[in-house]
């Protein structure tokens, strides 16, 4: 099957879905199709892919034991308020 040409606006529409690797094997192929072609949404990937790769790279920050058990408090109650809501 041929690749569907899709526009500049539904490339990026479905830009996080592609990069977090979540479309199918076609919708893929019909982005990486786009982007061959558009140096627009090819620039935006590749800038969200060097964005992706630096947060992850950064590391991660672990909260203050105080601020942690307020976060979870307010979670708590916010989970109290609304039915059907679990953690």
């Amino acid at each position: 099957m041929s690749p569907r040409d899709l526009n500049c606006e539904e490339v990026i529409e479905r830009l996080f879905d592609y990069l977090d690797r979540e479309l199918d094997h076609q919708q893929t192929a019909d982005i990486e199709w786009h982007l061959s072609r558009c140096r627009d949404c090819f620039t935006r990937a590749e800038f969200e892919k060097r964005l992706r790769a630096r947060v992850a790279a950064s590391g991660t920050v672990k909260a203050p034991p105080r601020l942690y058990r307020r976060i979870v408090s307010l979670l708590d109650r916010f989970d109290d308020d609304e039915p059907g809501m679990s953690r």
